[in-house]
């Protein structure tokens, strides 16, 4: 007896069902896996769910994917988006309170290859995923690792936009203000931001030069008689250390400081600076409102 039309509908729903269950199950069988900065294949049975972060911009990177909800706690320097101002802070990339991220049953962490946690979360069990973006290429390449240890979002497409936002500050400068000899002071060490930095890239792309060359590597200590003897025409750093540039031997004289060309950024537009992750276009923004007021 044949079957109605109705039971032929039924039969074809149930394979189809059973198809999408099989590849389901066969998704989840495969997990997701990425090979991390320290070269390690790291193999998670499905998406995580539950994730630390002991790096500012890896947390940033996250929630620009649309996971942010997936953190369960951060480390003490996270602060953006504001959200993530509620979650457990688990200590900082060098001082990681190991029991308080056990507490927390992460599935996976992410944080630098530098991070003295990873060694001690894997031997607890706890996977980790070690990422250290230091260059434009490194933050695309790290967006496009996280977006695939997540199983969400088009990192390319993201990428594209960010980097299309920082063509577009760039494009924005008037002519009379490329070429304006920078110096970014990361931290009052004094540590700078060399060429070879994501910072000094950004300052490249908008037609700056760093009086850092990138043969002294991403963020310099410096001798502050080096910056004195460079006497760069702008200096751009953090509000909290500006005010002590005048005291430095020999800094009162700079053209930069006599000429007033400095730019003092608040403590919230320093953290957009110094973190190489996905407001990178809003740091163009703000170095290149810098170039156009250090040339007037």
């Amino acid at each position: 007896m044949k079957p109605t039309p109705i039971k032929r509908i039924l039969i074809v729903l149930a394979i189809l069902l059973g198809l999408l269950l099989l590849m389901t199950s066969l998704a989840q069988a495969q997990g997701v896996q990425v090979t991390d900065d320290r070269g390690r294949a790291v193999m998670l049975r499905e998406p995580p769910r539950r994730i630390v972060t002991l790096l500012p911009s890896l947390a940033e990177t996250v929630c620009a994917l649309g996971a942010c909800e997936r953190l369960v706690g951060v480390d003490r320097y996270t602060n953006w988006p504001s959200s993530v101002k509620q979650l457990p802070q688990v200590g900082g990339g060098i001082d990681p309170n190991i029991e308080a991220i056990v507490a927390l049953r992460p599935d996976v962490v992410l944080l630098t290859t530098s991070s003295r946690a990873a060694d001690r979360l894997q031997a607890l069990g706890i996977p980790v995923v070690a990422l250290e973006p230091k260059t434009h290429a490194d933050m695309q390449r790290v967006l496009a690792k996280v977006a695939q240890l997540l199983a969400v979002g088009d990192a390319q497409a993201l990428w594209r936009s960010i980097d299309l936002a920082v063509t577009a500050a760039a494009q924005s400068l008037p002519e009379s203000a490329r070429g304006q000899r920078v110096y970014f002071e990361v931290n009052p060490g004094p540590y700078g931001a060399g060429a070879a930095s994501f910072i000094g890239e950004t300052l490249t792309r908008l037609g700056a030069r760093n009086i850092l060359p990138a043969s002294l590597g991403p963020f310099p200590k410096l001798n502050p008689e080096y910056i004195v003897r460079a006497d760069p025409d702008l200096i751009m750093v953090g509000s909290r250390s500006a005010d002590a540039l005048q005291a430095r031997p020999g800094w009162a004289a700079m053209r930069a400081l006599r000429q007033g060309h400095l730019c003092r950024f608040s403590p919230a537009e320093a953290d957009i600076l110094v973190r190489p992750g996905p407001r990178m276009a809003e740091a163009a923004r703000l170095m290149a409102d810098c170039l156009i007021a250090g040339h007037r």
